[in-house]
């Protein structure tokens, strides 16, 4: 029993960041990349289908963003609701049964045939997935420490990337074929879900005895002005992702040059190509360069890749433009989420990297709606100028607040 009388987890194997082999040796932590990479394509592998969408259902462009919106707004209540539990109960117990809801309710998105029925069916999956990525992040700070952890969360981070490359080209493969197919791709966490119930082992750590107890360590992680401002920086990020990048560089492409939906997919892959190799050597990098100076400049060279992206001539200036944008994910993402979990104690990572998954869901929701209203104001190019301002004043505000004082 841990000093302060706190229960911890199961027992578990030796902690994996004793030891001398690279974390990617660890075979348990392939289990929490797989479950990573299932969450993360069910905005990219279904944006290369949006323009066929709007024609099916009848919809505007500007509409067709409920289908990222419908699937954000649950994990506003679901990711920290899940992060808490599974601060009291165990990682385990509460991933497990969200994997197979998330595959069986993404899944049957694919048989709707209404756009009613798709937003609501959405909103179920999102409700689920919500928590995914946080939870196998919690898990992650669970079992490493120091340059390990670092390097760990960087390459969960590439295989987020893996399948953000993956899946947008292989969205824009099946929309070709139909607009439904990539909205089957989620039946793939079934089999994760399976592997992680029966192989994956949590380290022990330690839980607030009480729920009391519990409620008060929570309430001194969430004052904590750096938590706060990490999370602000990334929402911010997460609005310039889903608002400008995933949600309207298809519908860019599609008005601007007359692109097929594979085209659209191919080009969302370059940025996670990039990002994901960047991702790799995060833990050299913070090595040399402080966390605080990568998230600071990969908001600025976001900021350019922005503004290059409507003074683009040609499809392969998108693509160049979107390697760009690449690279500032593989910095921040990694480094903003490192961060975090330093940040958290044992008995709190749970619900404070749910909380980052509850801020990404924001992101998703309000992104799309916010760089919508630019689209109607004044076209495709002011979207993503307007998106370039928002990167500059994120970049501004991770000077302030990536130094902002601890909370005691």
């Amino acid at each position: 029993m841990p000093p302060d009388g706190s229960p911890a987890d199961a027992a578990a194997p030796a902690d994996p960041s004793s030891v001398s082999s690279p974390p990617y040796r660890d075979s348990e932590l392939w289990l929490l990349f797989c479950v990573t990479l299932v969450a993360v394509g069910n905005v990219s592998s279904v944006a290369p289908a949006f323009p066929t969408v709007v024609d099916v259902f009848d919809i505007s462009r500007v509409q067709v963003g409920w289908i990222v919106t419908a699937y954000s707004l649950p994990g506003i209540v679901s990711a920290p609701l899940a992060g808490a539990m599974a601060d009291r109960l165990g990682r385990k117990r509460v991933l497990v049964p969200t994997l197979f809801v998330f595959g069986l309710a993404g899944g049957a998105c694919a048989l709707a045939r209404s756009f009613p029925v798709l937003l609501t069916l959405r909103a179920l999956q999102g409700m689920a997935a919500a928590p995914l990525v946080g939870l196998a992040v919690t898990l992650i700070g669970d079992r490493y420490q120091g340059t390990a952890r670092t390097a760990a969360i960087g390459y969960n981070a590439s295989a987020l990337n893996v399948g953000t490359a993956i899946y947008p080209a292989l969205g824009g493969t099946l929309a070709a074929i139909a607009w439904f197919w990539p909205f089957a791709l989620p039946l793939l966490a079934l089999p994760v879900g399976a592997a992680v119930a029966w192989k994956l082992e949590p380290p022990p750590v330690d839980r607030a005895q009480s729920l009391s107890k519990y409620v008060s360590v929570a309430r001194a992680r969430l004052t904590d002005p750096q938590i706060l401002g990490v999370l602000a920086i990334n929402f911010g990020v997460y609005v310039l992702l889903f608002g400008a990048f995933l949600t309207y560089v298809p519908e860019f492409l599609d008005a601007r040059f007359g692109s097929p939906p594979i085209v659209a997919g191919l080009i969302l892959a370059l940025a996670s190509v990039s990002s994901g190799l960047v991702a790799t050597q995060l833990g050299r990098l913070s090595m040399t360069i402080p966390k605080e100076r990568l998230i600071q400049g990969s908001l600025l060279i976001n900021a350019v890749a922005l503004v290059l992206m409507p003074w683009a001539p040609a499809p392969w200036g998108v693509g160049a433009a979107s390697l760009l944008s690449g690279v500032a994910q593989g910095l921040n993402q990694p480094a903003l989420q490192t961060r975090l979990t330093e940040l958290a104690s044992d008995a709190s990572r749970g619900i404070i990297l749910s909380l980052n998954g509850m801020v990404l869901r924001l992101g998703q929701a309000v992104g799309p709606l916010l760089l919508g209203s630019m689209l109607a104001l004044g076209g495709l190019s002011a979207l993503f100028y307007a998106a370039a301002g928002i990167a500059l004043l994120v970049a501004i505000g991770a000077v302030l607040v990536l130094h902002a004082p601890r909370a005691s």
